[in-house]
């Protein structure tokens, strides 16, 4: 006798091991850790008083 295979459990099985690997695909793509958002906010913020200090004339 062969056994029973649930395909309910086989199908979010499936769709969950699929989720995460999106996931994982954002979190590479997207991520960033706080040091770089903090430094990213620190360049943007040097790069705006920088114009602003030259554009007075």
């Amino acid at each position: 006798m062969s056994n029973v295979t649930n395909l309910n459990q086989f199908r979010k099985t499936k769709a969950r091991s699929d989720k995460r690997a999106k996931a994982d695909e954002n979190a590479v793509k997207f991520g960033r850790t706080k040091v770089q958002k903090d430094l990213e906010k620190a360049q943007a913020e040097k790069a705006k008083r920088d114009l602003d200090g030259k554009s007075t004339t």
